[in-house]
């Protein structure tokens, strides 16, 4: 009997806000909900954005204007003068050489073939330069892309807790998790005291690793910028480095632990192996997510370089512009319509799994739970980033899981997608021939698909994640979020059996069942997960433990939502700090107290089993060793 793993807390940063108690999800319906809901949201966005007021006119418009897609905003970098060297090569005008004058400590050691020294006085030496010589001179560019989906400006992750030359990328990790955990409303003592220390697990990750100047990026490039290499930048890259902050500063955790790179797909993938852990008992309780901090120059060029982006001059043909207008930077996502690239994005995403019976014995928020997680490859291949058929089988198992569980009709008449949906004209081609096949399999008629890539841009590893989270937001204000950048799907797109939302649709939460997540990613990682409303979870909650188990643990989740209320609260006024714990609790192995039967850990109340059967009774190793 499989074990249930139900989402009992969410968090992170993304182009929104912040994710807990569905702000994130929120801003992108913040023109559909009730006044009070909306106005939750602004003060959420004010807070983050240290704005003094979130109600008067003008702030409401700061706060539009800089969440969301984008223009880059400087706190990034100029995408109107990047740094980059022309190469050149210089030779004197003359038969008596070039002579230049150089720093004596930044003579190069040995000196290239035609230079000679001359002199040294002091602090500077003359040097003699024969024949030609190549250099790199500093100058500046302007980028062809210059749209992003940003974390809202004025909020700085690196400003809540001691950073210490971190990646953004885990300055996301360090803030993302820490809300995700305080959403909860749940003690973490509290679950240390029930759950055994390897019967945690934390996966995350990035999908490139950190690359701005803190990690890899730093790390491959100082030597080549006369700088030199940190100790930190090295392993602050590390793409599995955001699970190892939350293991060392956040949770404390001696669980199950790592990421699962998958491109595009990782959160899923990552997904993927905390349900597996929930399922078969490995785990209890499961972090899970992504953190992605993509916006650099060198990145935006690599992706530029394949022609995967949204430039300036493709958004000018779409609309119809001249060569110096100023392109709409805030519609450069366009999913499923005529279009020209995706639009990179930065966001840390992260859910809370737990088992059914922990799960209610705590008095858990229940906001779903994730049936599955499919990951299937591509096969054969030409171009390594072209699509092929892996996806049709991810998104055919998960719409036969779902059909199993909640049933022909439930499938059919309340499930939604939340497309993968990246704004590409190969995306919307290959992934709406996906959906409306599945779609045409199934029976399904007019079903209902989003893309969220509209509003917050393509968060690669982490982009699963923002999908998830803001399918939570569906399930409490009952708003699927429409495609806004575009009023019209393209030609080519296949929607026979799709209603791809132009508006937002507003429903009954309780009439949606279920929604498929859906994830593509470069090099043939697809992954498409099956993911039950909160209210199709209860019945299965209660099914399984009793109607009397489902009113008591109802009776005890009133105090956990009060504190995470309590909790939003804070959050919404400014008042929270990360949690960030360095150099905390550590321990040694003499702190350990174990024999062949038992190891126990400070700050555990149960300790470890050693009394393990073999899982291969069948197959006995000590007999007749003939």
């Amino acid at each position: 009997m499989s074990r249930l793993p139900v989402i009992t807390g969410f968090g992170g940063f993304s182009p929104a806000g912040r994710s807990s108690a569905h702000h994130g999800y929120r801003r992108l319906v913040i023109d559909a909900l009730p006044a009070a809901l909306a106005d939750a949201t602004w003060q959420s966005l004010a807070s983050l954005m240290n704005l003094p007021d979130s109600r008067s006119p003008g702030a409401r418009q700061q706060i539009r204007a800089h969440t969301l897609v984008r223009r880059i905003e400087s706190a990034h970098f100029d995408s109107e003068r990047i740094p980059w060297q022309r190469r050149m090569h210089w030779s004197a005008a003359g038969a008596e050489g070039l002579h230049i004058r150089v720093g004596t400590s930044q003579l190069p050691d040995p000196l290239p073939p035609g230079w000679q020294l001359l002199s040294t006085q002091g602090r500077e030496s003359e040097i003699r330069i024969d024949g030609a010589t190549e250099v790199l001179v500093p100058t500046e560019r302007r980028s062809e892309v210059n749209a992003a989906g940003q974390l809202p400006s004025g909020f700085e992750p690196a400003s809540l807790y001691p950073a210490r030359s971190h990646p953004r990328g885990l300055q996301m990790t360090v803030c993302g998790a820490s809300d995700a955990l305080l959403s909860l409303g749940i003690d973490w003592e509290r679950v240390l005291e029930r759950v055994r220390p390897d019967r945690i697990s934390v996966y995350a990750g990035s999908g490139m690793g950190q690359l701005d100047g803190h990690g890899n990026g730093g790390m491959v490039a100082s030597r080549l910028q006369g700088k030199r290499v940190s100790s930190k930048q090295c392993p602050f890259g590390f793409a599995e480095m955001p699970a190892d902050f939350i293991n060392a500063y956040v949770l404390g955790s001696l669980g199950n632990t790592g990421t699962s790179m998958g491109a595009c797909a990782s959160f899923l993938y990552n997904l993927r192996m905390g349900v597996s852990d929930i399922q078969s008992g490995r785990a209890r309780i499961a972090i899970v997510g992504n953190a992605e901090a993509p916006i650099t120059p060198e990145i935006i060029e690599g992706y530029a370089a394949m022609g995967a982006l949204a430039t300036d001059e493709g958004l000018r043909a779409l609309d119809g512009l001249g060569a110096d207008a100023l392109p709409d930077h805030r519609r450069s996502c366009r999913p499923f319509a005529a279009n020209c690239g995706f639009t990179i994005a930065e966001s840390a995403q992260f859910v809370v799994l737990m088992d059914d019976a922990l799960a209610l014995e705590l008095g858990a928020s229940v906001y779903g739970a994730v049936a599955d997680v499919f990951v299937n490859a591509d096969g054969y291949k030409k171009s390594i980033a072209s699509p092929g058929v892996g996806n049709y089988l991810t998104m055919a198992r998960a719409a036969a899981l779902a059909r199993a569980i909640v049933g022909e009709e439930g499938l059919r008449q309340r499930s939604f997608v939340q497309a993968h949906g990246t704004g590409t004209p190969q995306n919307r081609v290959s992934e709406s021939h996906i959906l409306d096949e599945t779609a045409r399999v199934f029976g399904i008629r007019d079903w209902p698909v989003c893309a969220l890539k509209a509003y917050l841009g393509h968060s690669i590893g982490a982009a699963a994640g923002d999908q998830l989270v803001m399918s939570l937001g569906v399930w409490a204000d009952g708003v699927l979020p429409g495609i806004l950048t575009a009023d019209h799907s393209a030609d080519d797109v296949h929607s026979a059996h799709l209603d791809i939302l132009r508006r937002h649709s507003t429903r009954d939460p309780r009439e949606l069942d279920v929604a498929l997540i859906n994830a593509k990613g470069f090099g043939g990682n697809n992954a498409s997960a099956t993911v039950l409303a909160p209210h199709v979870t209860q019945r299965m909650l209660a099914a399984r433990h009793g109607r009397a188990q489902l009113d008591a643990w109802a009776k005890r989740n009133e105090a956990v939502r009060a504190v995470a209320s309590e909790y939003d609260a804070r959050a919404c006024a400014g008042a929270t700090a990360p949690v960030y714990r360095f150099d905390h609790g550590v321990l040694h192995g003499e702190d350990l107290q174990w024999d062949a039967h038992t190891l126990r850990v400070p700050g555990y109340a149960q300790a470890i089993d050693l009394d393990l059967r073999s899982p291969y009774e069948d197959m006995p190793a000590d007999g007749d060793r003939q």
